[in-house]
């Protein structure tokens, strides 16, 4: 009712009057413009052509120490008998760790307890019958030797007598050849004649005698000797096959401890990190039981997996950033890395599979990686009055610098593709 008193001519007068006064600017010249732009194209181009661009990766790496820290593992199923270590302690190596029991039990007793009973009867059975073969061997011997002296003594006295009747026989072919002209000249009878010859061939008689019985003592020595040497050979046979077999006994015994108790030494000289397991406690084959730190001069280096399209752009020398999982960069900042060596060939699964870190989140496992070593120059850090270490096993990401371009080679790289992927066969 009340905007039918209005004109609507007033109205709209009204919504369009200024209520102040108007001002208006002067415009910019056209040549301050233009010379704007000419300096933005400038430095523009300039940019382009003269500043350049470092390709960057993010992988994700693990700090070893040389030499690595050891992980000890069970090598059967048992339990824990005995645990000789705790946490913190220096260990040589070869010095015990743990005791483990890998018998069976029967309704019988324990199957080891009594396999060791009995191997161990038959090593004493064994060992009483190599002592009497040694015993018999003496005594046989010895009886062998004693006949030896006792023919060489009969021997001895043959010769002398052999001696004596060779002496005897020269002197009566002597008296003899006499007689021969004593009964020419009549001086003796035929009776004495034929006496002497009787005697001559008696005593011709007993020399032959005792040559065979000199002959018969030397076979008897010479098959006594024989006899002595065959009789030691053969005891000796039977107590080394004697002590074969008490061999065979002890070996079958330390399987049989084997499968008893074992005990598990340190494979190298370090601190005991940790421990797995407590006494009494089961494990099975291959449960970690304890983790080795090495002590001294330790070194320490990081593990990156390259993938390999970043192979022909790093080398060694080259400097890369470091942060730390357990140094949050946002407080301790980044530390540099030197690369020590880069692998030559891509690394073997079962190589990655000793890490722990190799899949970055990138599908990184499906391509092929190069293994780099990396020198930490850092391995110490303050922070609220205490120092921080680097561990083994510590978890880390890296930034590697790769190819430099200056930034219009950038911005024409899809250019670069597509030519490639129009581009016909290569004539070489």
């Amino acid at each position: 009712m009340l905007k039918n008193i209005y004109r609507k001519e007033a109205i709209e007068y009204k919504k369009a009057h200024w209520k102040g006064k108007a001002l208006l600017l002067a415009g910019l010249p056209a040549w301050l413009i233009t010379t704007i732009a000419g300096l933005f194209v400038a430095i523009l181009t300039l940019t382009l052509i003269f500043c350049t661009y470092t390709q960057r990766i993010n992988v994700r790496g693990e700090v070893i120490t040389l030499p690595h820290s050891v992980n000890v593992f069970a090598p059967q199923q048992g339990f824990v008998v005995t645990q000789y270590v705790k946490i913190g302690d220096i260990v040589n190596k070869g010095q015990p760790l743990y005791e483990i029991d890998v018998s069976r039990n029967t309704i019988s007793g324990n199957v080891n307890t009594s396999q060791v009973a009995v191997i161990n009867e038959k090593i004493t059975n064994s060992e009483s019958i190599i002592q009497k073969l040694k015993h018999n061997k003496i005594e046989t011997l010895n009886a062998l030797e004693k006949q030896l002296e006792t023919f060489h003594e009969s021997l001895k006295k043959t010769n002398q007598m052999l001696m004596t009747t060779q002496s005897g026989l020269k002197k009566m072919h002597g008296n003899l050849a006499n007689y021969d002209g004593y009964l020419k000249k009549g001086l003796v009878t035929k009776d004495q004649y034929n006496y002497q010859h009787s005697l001559y061939f008696q005593q011709q008689s007993a020399y032959q005698s005792l040559v065979s019985q000199k002959m018969q003592l030397d076979s008897q020595i010479t098959q006594l000797r024989s006899d002595k040497v065959t009789k030691q050979a053969d005891f000796d046979n039977q107590i080394a096959s004697q002590q074969n077999q008490t061999s065979d006994y002890k070996n079958q015994l330390l399987e049989s401890n084997a499968n008893g108790n074992i005990i598990i030494k340190a494979t190298t000289e370090g601190r005991i990190e940790s421990l797995t397991v407590t006494k009494g406690q089961m494990v099975e084959n291959g449960s970690s039981l304890a983790q080795i730190k090495p002590v001294g001069n330790v070194e320490y280096y990081l593990i990156l997996w390259l993938p390999n399209n970043t192979i022909p752009y790093v080398q060694a020398g080259d400097t890369i950033n470091i942060r730390y999982d357990a140094f949050p960069s946002d407080k301790f900042g980044q530390f540099p890395g030197e690369i020590v060596s880069i692998s030559s060939v891509p690394t073997s699964r079962q190589e990655m599979a000793e890490y722990t870190n190799v899949n970055n989140g990138n599908n990184q496992q499906e391509l092929a990686l190069y293994k780099a070593i990396i020198k930490i120059k850092n391995k110490t850090f303050d922070y609220n009055g205490k120092t921080l270490a680097l561990s083994n096993g510590l978890k880390a990401q890296a930034m590697v610098f790769l190819e430099e371009r200056p930034l219009y080679m950038w911005m024409f790289t899809p250019f670069y593709k597509m030519s490639q992927s129009v581009s016909g066969p290569i004539n070489e």
